[in-house]
């Protein structure tokens, strides 16, 4: 168990916690959320002990072994992936080098054998002769090759040392287990695979993420941090967001009475508890809701921008034809022969293993780049949008601008009028004085607030998204999402969040190294269906 007591943090005058009591359960897996800035990351850290508090204690029941998500990815360079991972649990790791040093002794005592004797007893007791197979089916299970378990860390790449140390956290069954973002660089099926290890994990978890759909799966509480206080509540993300946005309108409903108030809540949670099944949490989170106290939902402060496309004119039936399209780099095919056409209202997830073949094939549909082969043409009637991964290009010679001046060269000429702006940008949550801000002191989500506003001004009627959820916080990820479940017109978009993919998508097309796979289904259909399985597999010559 782990619990605080009266925890308070603040840097100045700026208060971040103020008296935090919480209990932490085994069975359970919290999810910790709160706008950008408002401490999750720093409400962990507290917990494993990197932060002090300004007040209070943090206590853990006595011998309980904490494991955390760490984030250094050069800290282990000089030691190999399997090695890293079995430091995951540092007593037994440390008892492995104490054994090898004494059994290395040229002059080996009867000191040393007694002490070799404790050492080799409590090595058992650790199940200390599995841990290298443990840990190898750690690593494979997160997909790295085993052909990289005996390489030192410095020699792999990121997404690689990502993996490892995500092995590192969840290795050895910790009691305690803080993830801070653990699906960052995770494809699909590796996060399918983590949902089901938490899912099955019978002890404490408690984990930071951006991805509603991975805390729908796994979570069991959520830990809110609001109004400087950290609240805990009973079910998933989806079911503490819509309760918040339920107590929200109630709030403002001053005419209705409490009692019929009351009853929308309770009918509301029974419909939730029954539709549990959908979490892999199910059972336990079944239970929670059960016991759930009415007054316990409460309205969050929380700010959504307003996130619409209206599209100017309708698309006329020839939209976007794609023909032959290939990309080599450095002679390697980033992409090859993919031909395809859309029909109206046709939402497609683009999907691969390699990022930078979605991102360059955007850029070729867009004109930013020329294919090697093959043609793409647009109707005449299509006004597309985009939204890049990398929007450093926009605002590189924009340094000086203010908010106003960087999305007037956008506008319309009888947009221009700097009132109708402050407005527009006002709804996606740049109010008063903000509006003045350089655009080069601009965090990365207010970047992506501008480049969606951007593309709200031109009225599109097709969407081209790569990766569109980076750098957003959860509730811009939310409207964001809405705004593109709303949408008339044409989609093609590629995204890490699983939720995207699945409520967005009506047809997915998968850029393989050997060809293309292109289905008219849901996400979830699509990486479920066994036959698809196997065309993928045949076509990457690897398992997926």
């Amino acid at each position: 168990m782990l619990y605080t007591t009266n925890i308070s943090l603040q840097y100045g005058k700026r208060v971040l916690f103020d008296e935090v009591n919480t209990k932490f359960t085994a069975g359970n897996c919290y999810g910790v959320i709160g706008a950008n800035g408002a401490g999750k990351s720093t409400f962990l850290k507290i917990l494993s002990g990197e932060i002090d508090p300004t007040t209070g204690r943090v206590e853990i029941t006595p011998g309980e072994r904490m494991s955390v998500l760490k984030q250094e990815h050069n800290r282990y360079n000089d030691c190999t992936a399997l090695d890293t991972v079995i430091m995951g649990n540092d007593r037994l790791y440390a008892i492995m080098k104490e054994k090898d040093l004494i059994y290395a002794k040229e002059d080996f005592t009867e000191a040393d054998g007694l002490r070799a004797a404790d050492l080799e007893g409590e090595f058992a007791e650790m199940n200390g002769w599995d841990a290298e197979s443990d840990a190898a089916t750690m690593l494979s299970n997160l997909g790295v090759k085993e052909s990289l378990h005996y390489k030192l860390m410095s020699d792999l790449n990121g997404n690689e040392k990502v993996r490892i140390l995500l092995a590192q956290a969840l290795f050895g069954n910790p009691d305690i287990l803080l993830l801070d973002e653990p699906t960052n660089d995770l494809d699909a099926e590796t996060i399918l695979w983590l949902e089901d290890f938490l899912a099955d994990f019978r002890n404490t978890v408690i984990v930071v993420s951006h991805d509603r759909h991975f805390l729908d799966m796994v979570c069991t509480h959520i830990v809110d941090i609001d109004f400087n206080k950290v609240n805990l509540y009973s079910g998933n993300y989806t079911f503490w967001y819509e309760s918040s946005q339920l107590a929200l309108k109630q709030r403002g409903d001053k005419n209705k009475k409490t009692e019929d108030k009351r009853k929308e809540l309770l009918d509301f949670i029974a419909r939730f508890s029954a539709n549990a099944s959908k979490s892999k949490q199910a059972t336990s989170r079944k239970k929670a809701l059960e016991k759930l106290n009415v007054d316990e939902i409460k309205p969050s402060s929380r700010k959504y921008p307003f996130i619409h496309f209206k599209p100017e004119r309708e698309p006329g039936s020839e939209m976007l034809e794609v023909v032959g399209l290939g990309k080599h780099l450095d002679g390697v095919p980033l992409f090859q022969n993919i031909s395809f056409s859309l029909n109206r209202g046709e939402k497609i997830a683009l999907y691969s293993r390699d990022a930078l073949a979605m991102t360059t094939f955007f850029k070729v549909l867009i004109g930013e780049m020329e294919a090697d082969s093959g043609s793409c043409k647009w109707g005449v009637t299509i006004t597309p949008a985009y939204l890049p991964n990398d929007n450093y290009d926009y605002f590189v010679g924009a340094n000086d601008m203010n908010l106003v001046d960087w999305l007037r060269q956008y506008s319309k000429d009888s947009e221009k009028d700097e009132q109708f702006i402050r407005g527009f940008l006002g709804r996606m949550l740049f109010s008063g004085e903000e509006v003045m801000k350089k655009s080069s002191v601009l965090s990365g989500g207010e970047k992506v607030r501008c480049m969606l506003s951007r593309m709200m001004l031109s009225n599109p009627n097709f969407l081209l998204l790569d990766e569109p959820t980076n750098h957003l916080d959860l509730e811009s990820i939310t409207a964001f999402n809405n705004a593109l479940i709303e949408f008339p017109g044409n989609i093609i978009f590629t995204s890490h969040d699983h939720q995207f993919m699945q409520t967005v998508a009506n047809r997915i097309i998968e850029i393989t190294p050997n060809g293309v796979i292109d289905k008219l289904m849901s996400f979830d259909d699509y990486l479920t269906n066994k036959s698809i399985k196997e065309q993928r597999e045949a076509m990457y010559g690897v398992p997926v």
